[in-house]
Parts: structure tokens; C-alpha cells; sequence
């Protein structure tokens, strides 16, 4: 393993290509979506797939926005709140959004539900089950559906896990990030350790499939040793995943970064040193490396997938789902139904005005080209299985491949001669150190890129 980490982590390499650039968990980005208004694009899309073999395969992601208190780092779409009873008007809209959704998407069915945020366990059991039982009488429900939820264990009691799997709940998502009491209250997020270590035990008592972990490297005053125990702690949890994130710091985007002083953050050197040890210690874990930041046991469905070559990406990163039809719900949610990406109306405001006025709270969007869709698959294939078969490919798509990405295939140059890709005629793989700058090399093959407003919204890929 320390010849494989050496590899990854070469100096030369991270330091000339460590640029920003998207994560691609969608091809347009997000950055490209329009204003859309027009609802009957979304509702044309749910019908082309009830037609369609991938009919059985509708995902459902519900974003809950409440949290009970602010994390310095977070860059998500959230509203910060004590009061319970404002979840309690949002769920009135979201459910009404359910139904006008479900009504369109007849003769889909439903394999997995994700709720994210935001904090999806700022809701009651109550209120959960509220929104569970009117999402079913709504959508069919395949016979297995996989629901998965993002979890804050600061604010639950134990019983809150088996009540979520007395609803059908089968994945769980628990944010740890680090368990250092500095970095902890430099980032306003302290939580207990020994409790989280409980939940994940009540989790598998209750027989939970999956359990993942969010970690952060780059916090405010993380050091070596102190990200060593947060590590460490990782043999005790045994979680079956472990996602582990870059932290962007981008307080020119996130007002509440502004909260983290400068002088608190690692170096971009301290910083890589960070991402090293995290790969090498969770490896020799035993944990398999997948894509660019999630790590899974060999037992877990995305470690099989990984090895079968049927790994995927999507808005929540690698997910095992081949299907393309995700369709979003509540605030800000985003959709991917074939070709077309929408976004809800990211201000409460807006999206309850929507719903008051009965129409679909589309905000932006995107109707992919026939040459979106082309590059979208083939980027995707380079972020989860690190190769392209061109002969595959062009028989798929109908194109020659060389002859269609020829200005593209110009761009890979510096990391052909850099050792980090090779380009034969039959494929272009990226070798072992070139892994870490999968995005970098995506990025050769992305026709936005050169719009002014997509070179200011990305993190570096380090």
C-alpha cells in the first residue's frame, strides 16, 4: 500500500494540478442550469420514463432544510431554527408537492428514498412518519426500496433510530467530520463521541444494511495527530462506509465561513499531509478505496459495485444506481430525469408561493443536448471506474470517439505526458497517480468550462 500511496500523492502532481474544478455529480453542473418555468418538461419527463425499462427504478430525494444550529463549515441549503412547528408548515408544502408530483410519475415505481439537508432528523418521529405515509399513499413502493437518511446525533435520543427503522428505514448517514473537542467548537459542531458510537450499535440492532460515516479533512486546527484520533475512532465505529470530504474554503460564497478565522486553517501542504493519512490509515482498515473520496468495506453493495464496474454518480456522489431518474422534492431539491435536470425554488418564500399558486416550484434547469448526454456518460464512466472502452462507447453512442472528442483528446496532453493517462486506440485509463486528479481530467471534456461563471464556483480538487 505505501508504494500505491506515493504514487497518489506525488508532490509534483498535486502541486501543478490542485486547481478548482467541479466534482461532477452531474454533467451540465448545477452552475449551468437556466431559469425554468416551464412544468410540463418535468411532467413529460416522468411520463417518457414510466414507458421506459428504467420505469421501476424512480429514486426519490426529499431535502429537509431545518437545523437546530449553524456548523461553521457547512455550505448547504438550510434555514437554522429552534422552532419545531415551522417543520410542520414546511411538511404541509412538501406533501402537497408529493401529490402533485406522484399523480405525474403513474406507472413508476419507487426503489430507494433519500432524505438529506439541512438535518432530515430535525423531524420528530412524528412528523417523519407524517411524510413517510403520505409519500407511499402516493408512489409505489417497490417490494425492497432502500431508504436511506442523513443524520445529526446531537439532537436525538436512541429510540429515534428504532423508531426510523420500525418506518422502513434500511441506510443510515451520520455526520462525525472529527472528534477532536477543538476542532469541534472551532467549526460550532461539538457532539459526543461515545454516543455516536451507540447509535451506529442501536442501528445495527435494529438492522440497519448500511451505515456511513462523513468525515472532513481541512478543518480549522486540525493537525496530524489530532485527525489520527478521528481516524483511529473509525475502528471502533466500523461503519460500513466512510465519505470523506475536502473542505472547501470558500467564505466568499458561505457567509458563515466568514465565522472561521484564516490563521486557524492547515496549509494547503498541511492539508494534503491530512487527505494521505486518512487514505493510507483507513486502507490498512481494510477499507477499499472508491473513487475519489468514499471508502466502503468489501461486504458493502458500493465496494461490489466498484469491482463489477457499475458504480454511478449522482447529486449525494457514488451510488450503485444505474437509472438516471431521480425526481427531487421540497426546497432546492434538484431532479435528473433523462435528459433533464431541474431545481426547485431555493427560498422558502418562493417555493411556498409555488405551491400556494398550485405549480411545479421550478426554479432552474437544464435539457441536456444529444452531446451533453454523450459527454455526461462518458465523464461519469472516467469518475467511477477510472477508463473508457472506445469501441464500447461508440458503438453505444453511434460516434467514432477519436473523431468526435478530437478537441478534447488534446486537452488530456499535459497529463499524458505527465505519466497520469494514457490514450490508446482502444481506451483512455487513468493510471493509479493519476486518480486524485480524476476531476482535473474530466475537465478536458466539459464544454462549459470556458464560461466566465463556471471558473469562480468550484472548491479545489484537493
Amino acid at each position: 500500500m505505501s508504494d500505491t500511496i506515493a504514487q497518489l500523492f506525488d508532490q509534483k502532481v498535486m502541486r501543478k494540478y490542485n486547481t478548482a474544478g467541479p466534482r461532477y455529480t452531474s454533467y451540465p453542473t448545477a452552475v449551468a442550469f437556466e431559469d425554468m418555468q416551464d412544468e410540463g418538461l418535468l411532467a413529460h419527463a416522468l411520463k417518457t420514463l414510466s414507458r421506459s425499462e428504467d420505469a421501476e427504478k424512480l429514486s426519490l430525494y426529499m431535502h429537509i432544510p431545518f437545523c437546530h444550529s449553524l456548523c461553521y463549515y457547512c455550505g448547504c441549503n438550510k434555514i437554522v431554527t429552534r422552532h419545531a412547528h415551522k417543520a410542520d408548515i414546511y411538511l404541509d408544502f412538501l406533501i402537497k408537492e408529493i401529490r402533485q408530483q406522484g399523480s405525474k410519475a403513474q406507472g413508476c415505481m419507487v426503489n430507494s428514498v433519500h432524505l438529506g439537508g439541512g438535518t432530515p432528523s430535525f423531524l420528530s418521529i412524528e412528523q417523519m412518519k407524517r411524510l413517510v405515509d403520505a409519500t407511499r399513499e402516493v408512489f409505489a413502493f417497490a417490494q425492497k426500496v432502500e431508504m436511506s437518511i442523513e443524520i445529526d446525533p446531537r439532537e436525538i435520543e436512541l429510540s429515534y433510530i428504532n423508531q426510523l427503522a420500525e418506518l422502513g428505514f434500511t441506510r443510515l448517514s451520520i455526520g462525525v467530520q472529527d472528534i477532536d473537542t477543538q476542532v469541534q467548537k472551532a467549526i460550532n459542531r461539538v457532539q459526543s463521541t461515545v454516543f455516536i458510537r451507540q447509535l451506529i450499535e442501536r442501528a445495527r440492532e435494529c438492522g440497519f444494511t448500511s451505515i456511513n460515516v462523513d468525515l472532513i479533512y481541512g478543518l480549522p486546527l486540525q493537525t496530524q495527530k489530532s485527525f489520527q484520533r478521528t481516524l483511529d475512532e473509525m475502528q471502533f465505529m466500523n461503519p460500513d462506509r466512510i465519505s470523506l470530504f475536502s473542505y472547501a474554503h470558500m467564505p466568499q460564497l458561505f457567509a458563515s465561513q466568514r465565522k472561521i478565522k484564516n490563521a486557524c486553517m492547515p496549509t494547503p501542504n498541511e492539508k494534503f499531509a491530512l487527505f494521505r493519512q486518512a487514505i493510507s490509515e483507513l486502507s490498512r482498515q481494510g477499507y477499499d478505496f472508491i473513487g475519489m473520496d468514499h471508502f466502503a468495506l468489501p461486504s458493502d453493495e458500493l465496494s461490489k459495485a466498484k469491482a463489477e464496474k457499475r458504480l454511478y454518480r449522482n447529486f449525494q456522489g457514488y451510488t450503485t444506481s444505474q437509472a438516471n431518474s431521480t425526481l427531487g422534492l421540497g426546497v432546492s431539491a434538484i431532479s435528473s430525469i433523462g435528459k433533464l435536470y431541474t431545481q426547485n425554488h431555493k427560498q422558502l418564500k418562493d417555493y411556498y408561493r409555488a405551491i400556494d399558486a398550485k405549480q411545479t416550484p421550478l426554479a432552474k434547469g437544464v435539457q441536456l443536448s444529444d452531446d451533453d448526454t454523450i459527454r455526461r456518460a462518458l465523464i461519469h464512466s472516467l469518475m467511477c471506474n477510472f477508463h473508457v472502452d472506445k469501441t464500447q462507447f461508440s458503438s453505444l453512442y453511434g460516434i467514432d470517439f477519436d473523431e468526435y472528442f478530437a478537441d478534447s483528446l488534446d486537452n488530456l496532453s499535459p497529463f499524458i505526458e505527465d505519466n497520469l493517462v494514457s490514450n490508446t486506440a482502444r481506451k483512455i485509463s487513468i493510471h493509479e497517480r493519476g486518480r486524485l486528479i480524476v476531476r482535473n481530467i474530466c475537465m478536458s471534456f466539459d464544454q462549459y468550462l470556458n464560461e466566465p461563471l463556471h471558473q469562480t464556483r468550484y472548491s479545489r480538487v484537493i
